[in-house]
C-alpha cells in the first residue's frame, strides 16, 4: 500500500465486549492476567469494560475490582463504556488509572428502531426527540466538537436490510442538529451490532461521507463479524479513505465478542486484533504494536475463556521470513496444538509421521533465510 492511506488506531474491546458475552464465572484474576498481557503488547486504547447493570450484564458485576487489580502501562488509554448517569459517576471514580473522557460529545441515531427497544428501553423517536437537548447540554459546557454515531447501520436481523439513502439521512438529521448550535462533527462513528456489513456497502457507505461531509476527519467503525466479513469491510474502509483521514476500527482479541441483544450470541463476533494488525504489517503499515506478544495475548484469552477462540493469525502465525522460516523436512503437521510450532518450537510436532527418509534441501533457501525475495529455480533461457 503507497502512503496514501489513513492513520489506523486500534480499539482494543476484548476486555468489554468480548467478556460480556463470556461466562459471568470468570474470575478477576483471570480477567486482570489478561488484561496486563493486553496492556503489554502496544496497544494504546483498550477498554478495559463497562458500568453497567450487572442484573443484565452479570459479566461486568466485578469491573471495579478489575480496574482496580491490574497495573497501567505508560501511553496507553484505558476506558470504559458508561450508558447513563449513575455508569458515568461510577466511571469517574476510577478516573485515573481510567483516562479523562474526550472533551467531545456523542449523539446517536439506531437505524433499527427494535434493535435500539431491545439494548438501551428507548425507541428511535426517544432518540431523535434527545438530540437537541444533548446538544444544549454539551454547548453549556463548553463542548466545541462532536461525534455523529450510526448504530445498526447497514441492516437489522428484524426489520431487514438498510440503504445508503437512509444511513445518510440519520447522519444529515444529527449534523443539521449539531450545526444549528455552531458546531461541525469532525468524527463519524458507524456500528454493526448484527454483522450486516459487506465490503460493497461499507465502501460505498465511506465514500458517500467523504463526499458529503468534507470536514469530517475521522471515521470510527465497529464492525462485528458474525457472517466473516468484517476485516474485507474494514480493509476496504482503509483505501477509501486517504491520508489526512483518520480511521478507527473496534477489534477484539481473539475475535471474542458479542452482543445478547442482538439474537447472535457469541457467534456475532469481533475482527480479532491479531488478524488486523499482521494485515496492517503486512500492507507496510505500522501500529507500534509487537504481533508476537499479541499472539501470546491471544491465547492467554483462550485460556481465560476456557474455549479456542476465533482468530487466524494466533493459530497459524504470521508469514515466516528469515529465521523464522519452517524446518524444510518437518514431519506431517496436522492439528492446530502441533502448528504452535512456529511460538513453541519443534517440540510440539515430535513424534509425527514423516515420510522424508533424506533431509530436504534446496538452493532457493540461501536467499530466503537472507531475507531476499523468494528464489524461482526456473531453466535459464538461451
Amino acid at each position: 500500500m503507497t502512503g496514501n492511506h489513513p492513520q489506523v488506531e486500534i480499539f482494543e474491546e476484548g476486555m468489554r465486549e468480548g467478556m460480556q458475552i463470556e461466562s459471568a464465572d470468570i474470575p478477576v484474576e483471570a480477567k486482570i492476567r489478561l488484561l496486563d498481557a493486553l496492556s503489554a503488547t502496544g496497544l494504546r486504547n483498550i477498554v478495559v469494560g463497562s458500568f453497567v447493570s450487572p442484573r443484565w450484564v452479570p459479566q461486568m458485576a466485578r469491573v471495579e475490582e478489575v480496574i482496580a487489580g491490574f497495573t497501567p502501562v505508560e501511553g496507553v488509554s484505558y476506558s470504559a463504556l458508561a450508558l447513563n448517569a449513575k455508569g458515568a459517576e461510577r466511571r469517574a471514580e476510577h478516573t485515573p488509572p481510567l483516562s479523562p473522557p474526550p472533551h467531545v460529545q456523542r449523539t446517536t441515531v439506531h437505524l433499527c428502531d427494535v434493535f435500539v427497544q431491545r439494548n438501551t428501553a428507548k425507541s428511535q423517536r426517544d432518540e431523535i426527540a434527545a438530540l437537541e437537548g444533548t446538544i444544549t447540554r454539551a454547548v453549556e459546557r463548553g463542548i466545541t466538537d462532536a461525534v455523529v454515531a450510526i448504530n445498526a447501520a447497514w441492516g437489522s436481523n428484524w426489520v431487514g436490510p438498510f440503504t445508503l439513502e437512509q444511513r445518510l439521512a440519520v447522519l444529515d438529521l444529527q449534523f443539521a442538529a449539531w450545526r444549528a448550535a455552531d458546531i461541525e462533527p469532525r468524527t463519524i462513528w458507524i456500528g454493526d451490532p448484527m454483522s450486516w456489513n459487506t465490503p460493497r456497502a461499507v465502501e460505498e457507505t465511506i465514500r458517500a461521507c467523504v463526499e458529503r461531509f468534507p470536514a469530517v476527519t475521522t471515521y470510527h467503525l465497529h464492525l462485528h463479524n458474525g457472517r466473516g466479513s468484517a476485516l474485507t469491510s474494514a480493509y476496504v474502509a482503509l483505501r477509501a479513505l486517504g491520508a489526512d483521514h483518520t480511521l478507527a476500527l473496534d477489534t477484539s482479541i481473539g475475535g471474542m465478542g458479542g452482543c445478547p441483544y442482538c439474537g447472535n450470541g457469541r457467534a456475532t463476533k469481533m475482527i480479532p486484533t491479531e488478524d488486523l494488525v499482521d494485515l496492517l504489517h503486512e500492507e507496510g503499515i505500522e501500529t507500534g504494536i509487537d504481533l508476537a506478544r499479541l499472539i501470546e495475548a491471544a491465547h492467554v484469552a483462550e485460556e481465560v475463556v476456557g474455549h479456542e477462540l476465533y482468530g487466524h493469525v494466533s493459530k497459524v502465525g504470521p508469514r515466516p521470513r528469515g529465521a523464522d522460516l519452517y524446518a524444510m523436512d518437518m514431519p506431517f503437521v496436522e492439528t492446530i496444538a502441533e502448528a504452535q510450532h512456529f511460538r513453541l518450537g519443534p517440540d510440539t510436532y515430535a513424534g509425527c509421521l514423516s515420510p522424508y527418509k533424506q533431509p530436504i534441501t534446496s538452493p532457493a533457501r540461501a536467499a530466503a533465510e537472507a531475507g531476499q525475495p523468494a528464489v524461482l529455480l526456473l531453466p535459464e533461457s538461451d
